[in-house]
């Protein structure tokens, strides 16, 4: 039996993928303007940014919200 979710938009997309397209699409410094959290304007990284925002989840669903807003354009 498969696990699929019709209604979750990101089912199968990993937080890497995610954080990957919002910086290519905003850049660092729009990121961080949009969402401030730390990880995103003091000397950010993919790598800190997927360790904060794994053990944060509420900047996580500001994350994901950000995505679903940027692919609805």
């Amino acid at each position: 039996m498969t696990n699929e979710q019709p209604n979750n938009a990101l089912h199968g997309i990993t937080l890497e993928t995610i954080l990957n397209q919002l910086v290519e699409q905003y850049g660092w410094e729009e990121l961080g303007r949009r969402i401030a959290i730390k990880c995103f304007t003091d000397d950010p990284s993919i790598k800190s940014s997927l360790k904060f925002l794994r053990k944060t989840p509420w900047a996580r669903k500001k994350v994901e919200d950000l995505y679903l807003r940027s692919i609805k354009r």
